[in-house]
């Protein structure tokens, strides 16, 4: 297994992004795109759940880690909730739900194990220097 030395190597990081790009694609077609309060609401969720990963990994705790990955699982968890909203008022049809949805469930549990093994684990290796010495 490959040492993770960038956010980008985390799978929860990885289908956050996924996310992200589900959630723009639905909101950007229809009556989701006119909605505008409730399209800011569900691209600012996916959005918060893959920059929570990052902004998290770049802590020097895995503590704190933890602690934002449990706001990036709390906006997963938030675009599910969106998902019933969006089929509600018929701005996403049933196929378009169940792929948010699942999305988004998948997400939420990624981060989740991820943030159960930091805390099994809350010694953090120091990150590699990004600095050369010449």
């Amino acid at each position: 297994m490959a040492a993770i030395t960038r956010f980008e190597d985390l799978i929860a990081w990885q289908e956050a992004r996924k996310l992200v790009k589900l959630a723009y694609a639905v909101t950007s077609k229809g009556s989701f795109a006119k909605d505008f309060e409730m399209k800011e609401q569900f691209q600012s969720a996916a959005l918060s759940a893959m920059t929570n990963i990052a902004e998290g990994f770049d802590n020097e705790s895995s503590i704190e880690f933890a602690r934002f990955l449990g706001m990036a699982r709390r906006s997963s968890v938030e675009v599910q909730s969106l998902c019933y909203a969006a089929v509600d008022v018929s701005h996403i049809d049933q196929s378009e739900f169940q792929a948010c949805y699942d999305q988004a469930k998948k997400t939420q549990a990624i981060i989740g194990g991820l943030k159960k093994a930091i805390l099994k684990n809350p010694h953090r290796p120091a990150k590699p220097s990004t600095t050369s010495k010449t």
